[in-house]
This record gives structure tokens, C-alpha cells and sequence, in this order.
């Protein structure tokens, strides 16, 4: 059994014991349990539902594995040629770590 959740405007596949690194959520601790009620489909062996645009009474329940955790450092280097122009630019994303706990339908 599977759901797709809406966490912060961005759609997860989330199975029970999965890891979903998601954007940085504010205000969680490590260990906390975090309820996400924007399911928008639910596939309960073989049979899909899909919501309009949720579907009623899902959710899906998560702990707070690291409230904090960075990315990959991104480089951004722009460059205008023969004008002496450069600029280089360095990125770190801030994800929260969730772990599936279940999916209610």
C-alpha cells in the first residue's frame, strides 16, 4: 500500500519505513510525529483511488528522523565573456528527514 502526499507543494511517494527528505519544516523536533492530510491518491493492493483533489479521511503518518539536514552544494558561476565578468556562487538546500510510519485510508 502506497500514497501520494503534497508536503510542502511537493508531491512524495510514501510507503510505510520509507525516508522522504522533504523541504525544511519549521518548528519540528527529532522524534516528533508529523500528519500530512493532502493525499491525492491511495493504492490499497491493486485498487487506486484518486482524490478530487484529496481524498477524504487519508493520511499519512511520519516521524522526524533529523529536523535539519543539508544538501548537496550547488555552484552557480556566471560568466559574461570578454567584459571581466564572473561570479561564482555556492548553494546548500535545507531538507527535514521524515520516516513513513504508516498510511491511513
Amino acid at each position: 500500500m502506497y500514497a501520494i502526499v503534497e508536503i510542502n507543494g511537493q508531491q512524495f511517494k510514501a510507503e510505510a519505513g520509507k525516508r522522504l527528505f522533504v523541504h525544511h519544516i519549521q518548528d519540528v523536533e527529532n522524534g516528533a510525529t508529523v500528519e500530512f492530510d493532502k493525499v491525492l491518491l491511495i493504492d490499497k493492493d491493486g485498487n487506486i483511488t484518486v482524490g478530487a483533489p484529496v481524498v477524504d479521511g487519508a493520511k499519512v503518518v511520519c516521524e522526524v528522523k533529523s529536523p535539519l539536514v543539508k544538501g548537496e552544494k550547488v555552484i552557480v558561476f556566471k560568466k559574461k565573456r570578454r567584459k571581466g565578468y564572473r561570479v561564482k556562487n555556492g548553494h546548500r538546500q535545507q531538507f527535514t528527514e521524515l520516516t513513513v510510519k504508516e498510511v491511513i485510508a
